[in-house]
């Protein structure tokens, strides 16, 4: 076991290619450790230099919404009326801090996702 950190795009590739080989390797055992430690390092590596960029919120709740396999009907009387709901999910009107507060008990949805600004279409 031979781990450096990855500092380079070519340490991130040699990584990711160990990786690959050992990444079905039982846990406890110098592979499988390996591949754990390698996994953190790739990881890190990743979030440093691919950033992804969180959804915005209404996006957030459309993506929750399908995971939960909700429908816009299913958040009338979370957020408002049936007129309401749409407005909010076509960004035609902003989220409320007590439609942030439901979103966030039904969806669980962290308030810090739902409380970034997005652009509203007029």
């Amino acid at each position: 076991m031979n781990i450096k950190p990855i500092k380079t795009e070519k340490d991130y590739d040699k990584a990711l290619e160990r990786l690959e080989m050992i990444f079905d390797a039982p846990a406890n055992t110098k592979e499988g450790d390996e591949a754990e430690i390698l996994s953190m390092l790739i990881d890190n590596f990743e979030n440093e230099h691919y950033p992804i960029d969180a959804p915005d919120p209404i996006e957030a709740i459309k993506i929750r919404m399908e995971e939960m396999n909700l429908k816009q009907k299913d958040l009338v009387g979370v957020i408002g009326g049936k007129s309401r709901v749409s407005e909010i999910l076509n960004k035609k009107k902003r989220l409320t801090v007590d439609m942030i507060r439901e979103l966030e008990r039904i969806l669980h949805i962290s308030a810090s996702v739902l409380v970034n600004n997005y652009n509203i279409t007029k």
